[in-house]
């Protein structure tokens, strides 16, 4: 498995906004479920600060979210820069690989 983890600093007005586009009837996981390995996502808020947020992306392996990459690299652009007044601060936090395979 392959998990892409993103953090997220929101602006205040538009929270509603960014989980609706984050969220699992979201515009970026109805992006996500187009490609072959896809596995879910998770949004998840910080406990002490309400406008922080990260965000999981499992895949089946790194070679799947590539080739979801190359295929769909318009729309994502496109997707991204649509969320992008959404946020203060965004920030790729890493790519993990579950450890045994």
């Amino acid at each position: 498995m392959y998990l892409i983890v993103w953090e997220f600093r929101v602006k205040r007005q538009q929270q509603d906004a960014f989980r609706s586009a984050y969220g699992s009837d979201g515009a970026w996981i109805g992006l996500f479920r187009q490609a072959a390995g896809y596995l879910g996502s998770e949004l998840l808020v910080d406990e002490r600060d309400e406008r922080r947020y990260l965000t999981t992306d499992r895949w089946s392996s790194r070679a799947a979210y590539e080739a979801f990459r190359a295929a769909w690299q318009e729309d994502y652009r496109a997707l991204d820069l649509a969320c992008e007044s959404l946020t203060e601060q965004e920030r790729l936090v890493g790519a993990f690989s579950l450890v045994g395979d």
